[in-house]
């Protein structure tokens, strides 16, 4: 096993993803930069709002006193 995690050529699942996207190095910046703002508007709009409820946030346990 090498220092780097690449080094036996397994780079990931960014280098996968990196590798996939289509056109120049400015493109692939560009699309990854969309991919990144679609995914945190998803998480903001679906599903943070649905798993809310679910969290314990509202669950106090100090007394009033």
């Amino acid at each position: 096993m090498g220092l780097v995690p690449w080094y036996d050529g397994r780079d990931g699942m960014y280098g996968w993803i990196w590798r996939h996207l289509p056109g120049s190095t400015w493109v692939k910046a560009l699309i990854s930069l969309a991919l990144v703002v679609a995914v945190v508007y998803v998480l903001f709009q679906y599903v943070f709002p649905w798993a809310e409820p679910l969290l314990p946030f509202n669950d106090v346990t100090v007394d009033n006193q």
